[in-house]
Formats: C-alpha cells, structure tokens, sequence
C-alpha cells in the first residue's frame, strides 16, 4: 500500500492530469457539440472502453508481467528475448554471461512451435537488425514524448486563466507563463527528483480527489443519466453521424491514455501489485468520474468550440484553487517523463545504441535517479520552441497523440514474441493478443497519422532523426568490435619482441580498457611497439553490458591471468547490466585491487593439478593467447595477512566450471561471503615456494598500487574501407565520426581524472 501511494507521484503524474485537454483536443476541430448530444456522449464512451481496454487489460493485467527481473520499458522487453534467443547485435557475448544470478530463464519446457518460432529469429540477420530498429523506433518515441509532455501539460493548466481575462490579454500571457514554468523545471533537474519526490505524490492524490469530486458533482448536478453513454452503442450512433471526422477526431481521445506507457516502464522502482491496486482502485475510477462530470456539464451546456475546456466545467468559486493545483499536477507529471527519458537514454548509451553522454547520479540512496546535462537543455529548448511554434492544444495534441500511439504499437509487437519466445505460450495467443490490441492501436494511430501536417509530423521527423543517429552509432560500435577482434595479437608475440626492442617496466598499475574479454587489443600492441615501456602491474579491463537490468556486485568481476604468473599481467571483465550504476573511479579502483588480491589468494591456493600460471592445462586456443581460466570473485574474505590461515564453512552461491566463451574457455567460479569462518595461526614454511611466490605477488600489486594507477583508452577515428558504398561512406567517414567528436569520451564516461590518462591514438578501417 505504501508503495502504491508512492506510485501516485511517479508513475501517475502524466496520465492522471489528460483530463485538462482531452475533450478540448477532440472538439477542437474536426467534430462540433451539438444539441444532440451525440458527440459527447459518443467521446466519453470511447474514452471510458480506451481506460478501460488499453491501461486497465493490456498494461496492467498483461504487460506488467513481461517484467525482466523487476524492470520494465522498451528495453526490458528487448534484453528478455535476447536472452531466450540468439538475437542479440551485443558485441564480447560470453557464455559464462548465463551463470548469472539475474540471467533469469522461463523453466516452462519449450514447445515445437516455440523452437520454430525462436530458429526463425535466430536464422536470418535481417530480423536481428529489424528487432533492433523497432525497439530504437520505440526509444526514439519515448524521447519525443518527453519532449511533448511538458509542453502541453503546462500549457494546458496554464490555458485555464483564459476564463479570468480578455482574449487580448490572455494570448499574450499563456505562453510567456508556459515557458517560464518549463525553464524552472528543467533548470531545477540537476537537484534530483529524491530532494522534491516526497510532495509528488500527495500532488497527484489531491489532482485526483479533486477531479473526482467535481466530476461526481457535475454529475449529480447536471446529468444522473450521463453513465447510459458508457455502453459502446453510443460509439456506433457517434460514427454514424460524424463519419470521417469522427475517425479523424480520434486523435484527440487517444490523449486519455497517455502516460499508461509509464506503468511499465517505471515498473523497477515500485513493484507488480503496487501498480496494480494504485491504478485499479483510485486511478482508474478518478479518471473515469472526471470525464464523466465534463461529458454531463456540457451535455447541459452547449458552448463554442474555442470555450471547452476543462475549466468551464469547474464551480467559478472554485476556479483559482483547482488551477493551482492543475498546474502543479503538470509539472509532476512533466518531471516524470523527463526523468524517464534520462533512464531510457541512459538504458541505450549502456547497450552502445546512442552516442555517450555524461549520466550524473543525483541519489546515492534512491536507485536509478540520474540527470544528463546535454539531455536536459535540449530537451528544454526544444519544449520551448514546441510551445512557441504550436501555440495551442490542437498541434500538440495530434504530436503527442502519435508518439503515444507508436511506443504502445511497440510494446505490442516486442510483448507479442515474449508471449511466444519466453513464456512459451502457444502462437495463437501472441496472434491474438496483436490482434486485439494492435487494431484498437493501430486505429488511433491512422487517426493521428492523418493529422501529419497539423502537428503530428513533428514526433515522426524526430523519431527519424534519432533512429538514424542511434543506428549509426550502434553500427559502426560493433564494426569498431569486429575490427579489434580481427587484429588483436596474442601474448608470444609480445613477449617475443621484449628483448629486441629492450621493454622495460614502470612502476604502477595500467589499466588498459579494451572491448575485448580476450586477446591483446591492437592499440596496446602498437602503443608498446613505439614506447617499448609498460606498467609493473598490467590489467587489461573490458566494461561490458550484459541483458539484464542489473549484475549483483558478487557477480561482477571477472578476473583471470594473462600470460604467466611472473609476467604480473591480468584481465577483468567488468559486467554491468542496462539500469546499473557505474562506480566512481576511486571506488572503482580500489574495488578493482582489492578484487586482484582476492584472486591471487585464491590462484595461488588451488590445487597445484589447476591452471595457475601454467599452460600445460590449458586449452590450444588459451595457449595461443596467453589467456587462463577466470574466476568470478565476490565479497570473499581472505587472509589478509601471510601470518594467518583462514578456512571455514565457505558456502558457494554457485559453482560452474568449463564454460566456453566466445574467444577462449573460462573455468567460472562464484565465490561469496562465508556464513562461517574460522581463523587460527598459520606456522609459514619459509622453504615453501608457493607461499613465498603468493606474498611476493602481492607485495608487487600493494607496491603497484601505491605508485599510482594509469587509465590506458584508446582514442579512436573510424574510417570507411575502401570500395564500400555511398550510404556507408556517409554514416561512418561523416555521421559517427561527427558524433564522436561531439560527444563525451570513455574517459568522462567512466569518470576517468585527466592527470591518470593515457590516450593511444588508433585508426579503424571498417
């Protein structure tokens, strides 16, 4: 219940104030309220089935339960069929991915026409690349609703001062008041939504109540029979009087719904039942009871076209109060979307589908509280000039409607294959469920579709713009990955050309960041081959995203030798999912050292049969590389001092061995914090060679530690091959490398201080 009102301010913020320019959208000009009263009554009959068909059965009795560990939204979806077929364009996939905690698969068995469905996705790579335009289609949707949201929400609250002044002076003070109040809000972002977030929801509750109440009293008031026009008989008489502008009109109801994407996609911070009880028991019926005291009002009173509006409905006595609150009600339901567009950009920067931006954590406490600067003043100047240019409810409406009715025909079609591919649920069910929701969806989305030149051009222009941008960047990311894993070098080489060029060793750790999980990437070897010097203590890091909302921190290093025990060289691979929070660097590096230390123990405390160093056990394509098995160390305490043993009841979380990964095979071992543990003193056996090579290695690594740490990056240009087409000439030489230039580096991205970095220059040729 507690997180059902807490819900109220999040989730319900947009949706809950749509009521403030619905009916005036509708009427605004394709239909007109006449004496009959058909219009209306057949409007609120088909708001009132759209609540109920779209938000109520969809969302919250289907859609909500496509969750990936908790998480929901576009890329929750995506990162579940993912992981139950081979569709992923992921670049470094390991099989050793799928031994995580979170990594969770439906156990239901797989039914034939399951497998035929999921071999035809995995078969052909055009469906890969089309299940990937269609999830960036549906960000792209999301991003434009955030920018259209504020616009007409504000606008709309603000409008209701048009019934306390002169036409000539309301023009003049709409907008003015309108900008003013988004530039507040999006100046206020860089605080967070936690310092404000506990007004939020207390704002929506009152928004509710208050519709609620008028609503009742309007209906008592004006018309007790108005709840006759709920039967869907009233929808018939609706279109068989107004035809074509009828169908045309559509664009203006489909505004009840939006917001409902919210549910879904907030899913992470609140849970399934929460959602559940907050919008069935309150939000719906408030909703409901709102358009029905307007849809009674106006059945009794007639006024122009230019004069609906939610105001007019409201008791002259009660105006200035109710628009108070409307106002603020807006602005939380504009902050809502706002903060998911930042989570939503953020979700795609992690699966390398958008340029890199810089993501500030506005909460230590609050999860997933994030603000990106750049995100946020475009954001702000383009919902300004949206307001400017459109200068009414009308444009915005038929905009926003679009968008809203793109993301929801999303969300079908990616639900419609979770149906199939992940709950293992008969094909039928899919086809039926597409069917159903895609014809009421794909109803209203002609409607708005029509309305192109009026407005609805806007999301549909954007939506192409960032799809281009998105698939540029992601394209030429794996072209980038293809290229490193083609002319990466093995260790031998390496080592072989040390006595020639004289390699000497600095003091130091260097952290080499590479996309690879294996091998010695090309800018490294180039970078030693001219400066024949690296540090005494060498980690090759590779940060990868898994799809998974998050990795548990037990689970998130992935450590093992490169090259032998002398040569002091190590990889990790750093795994995050697509919502986690990346560490600051000196958490980072300390986690990192203390992770290595952990491993070394636990190297040099395996069996002497194990690989330690030794390439006798390993694989031909391990010895090729250099590369040994990886240990997933956790929170393992070990010995901290050579002087004691510890040894106890260590309980394993998990334990798999031999997993292949894509380049080399990884002996994957989970190791967690003991339940039970019991330390004596240890007798050291000075003739021991084990004992005397482990304290000697981590001497080196605490020396290492203490002279300093050097990020090594590769800063990269991509060039197309020659001979490749005009279209691939244009995205790679022009399109990436412009949004490379412009956009922050991996050292602002992983929060990498300017004294510590080392850039190697490099060229791709793709």
């Amino acid at each position: 219940m507690v997180l059902a009102y807490q819900s109220l301010g999040v989730v319900y913020g947009d949706l809950s104030i749509s009521p403030l320019y619905v009916y005036k959208s509708t009427f605004a000009e394709d239909i007109h309220h006449s004496e009959t009263n058909e219009e209306i009554f057949g409007v609120l009959s088909f708001v009132f089935w759209t609540l109920t068909l779209v938000p109520l059965f969809k969302y919250v009795f289907i859609v909500l339960r496509a969750d990936d560990n908790g998480e929901g939204g576009t890329f929750a979806l995506y990162s579940s069929i993912c992981r139950h077929a081979k569709v992923s364009l992921l670049p470094n996939r390991q099989v050793s991915d799928e031994s995580l905690s979170t990594y969770k698969l439906e156990q239901s068995p797989e039914r034939k026409y399951d497998s035929k469905v999921k071999m035809l996705l995995e078969k052909y790579k055009f469906l890969h690349t089309a299940l990937l335009i269609l999830v960036l289609l549906g960000t792209c949707m999301v991003i434009g609703d955030g920018l259209l949201t504020p616009a007409i929400s504000v606008f709309s609250a603000v409008s209701g001062l048009e019934l306390s002044m002169s036409k000539d002076h309301h023009q003049y003070a709409v907008i003015p008041i309108t900008c003013f109040i988004l530039v507040c809000l999006f100046a206020l972002q860089h605080y967070g939504t936690h310092r404000v977030g506990f007004f939020f929801a207390p704002i929506v509750l009152l928004w509710l109540i208050c519709i609620s109440a008028l609503g009742l009293y309007n209906i008592i008031y004006w018309n007790p029979h108005v709840y006759q026009a709920l039967s869907p008989y009233y929808m018939l008489k609706f279109f068989k009087k107004t035809k074509k502008q009828g169908w045309m009109s559509l664009g203006g109801i489909l505004l009840c719904i939006t917001g409902s994407e919210a549910m879904f996609a907030d899913l992470g911070h609140f849970s399934y039942a929460a959602i559940q009880i907050a919008f069935t028991f309150l939000v719906y019926p408030a909703l409901i009871l709102g358009y029905m005291g307007q849809a009674a009002y106006l059945s009794r009173n007639h006024p122009n076209a230019d004069q609906i509006s939610y105001y007019v409905s409201v008791p002259e006595s009660l105006r200035w109060p109710v628009l108070a609150i409307a106002i603020l009600a807006s602005v939380v339901g504009s902050q809502a979307i706002i903060s998911g567009t930042f989570s939503i950009i953020n979700q795609s920067q992690s699966l390398g589908c958008f340029p890199r931006v810089k993501v500030v954590h506005t909460s230590d406490k609050i999860y997933g509280q994030i603000y990106i600067p750049e995100i946020n003043w475009i954001l702000m100047i383009l919902c300004i000039a949206v307001t400017i240019g459109f200068r009414d409810i009308k444009h915005m409406g038929n905009a926003s409607g679009l968008a809203v009715m793109a993301v929801m025909l999303v969300t079908t079609c990616l639900t419609s294959l979770v149906i199939i591919v992940c709950w293992h649920k008969p094909p039928i069910i899919a086809l039926l469920f597409l069917c159903f929701f895609g014809s009421i969806e794909l109803l209203y989305f002609s409607a708005s579709l029509v309305k192109f030149r009026e407005g609805a051009w806007l999301p549909i222009l954007l939506a192409l713009f960032l799809v281009t941008i998105m698939f540029i960047w992601h394209y030429t990311t794996i072209k980038k990955y293809e290229y490193d894993l083609h002319n990466k070098v093995s260790l031998e080489w390496l080592l072989a050309l040390g006595p020639t060029l004289g390699i000497c060793r600095v003091p130091g750790i260097g952290l080499v960041f590479t996309d690879l999980t294996s091998g010695i990437p090309a800018n490294f070897s180039r970078f030693v081959t001219n400066l024949p010097a690296f540090h005494r203590v060498l980690v090759f890091v590779c940060v990868k995203f898994v799809p998974v909302p998050f990795v548990p921190p037990a689970e998130r290093y992935l450590l093992g030798r490169v090259g032998p025990a002398s040569l002091r060289s190590y990889r990790c691979i750093v795994r995050y999912g697509y919502r986690d929070v990346h560490q600051d660097v000196d958490s980072f590096e300390s986690d990192l050292v203390q992770r290595l230390a952990d491993f070394i123990r636990y190297d040099w405390s395996r069996p002497p049969s194990t690989d330690r160093g030794n390439e006798d056990h390993a694989s031909a394509s391990d010895r090729s590389s250099g590369e040994h098995r990886l240990a997933v160390i956790g929170n393992t305490e070990f010995s901290r001092s050579p002087g004691f043993e510890e040894n106890g009841n260590m309980q394993q979380e998990s334990a798999s061995l031999g997993f292949q990964t894509v380049e080399s095979i990884g002996d994957i071992i989970e190791m967690s914090t003991p339940k039970e543990r019991r330390v004596r003193f240890a007798v050291e056996d000075p003739e021991n060679p084990t004992d005397v090579q482990m304290r000697q290695e981590l001497e080196d690594l605490i020396a290492a530690q203490q002279s300093g740490t050097a990020f090594i990056l590769g800063h990269s240009h991509v060039k197309a091959i020659q001979g490749s087409s005009v279209f691939k000439r244009l995205a790679v030489d022009f399109g990436y490398n412009f949004l490379r230039r412009n956009c922050r580096g991996p050292d602002v991205v992983l929060n990498v201080p300017p004294a510590s970095l080392l850039e190697v220059g490099m060229v791709y040729v793709v």
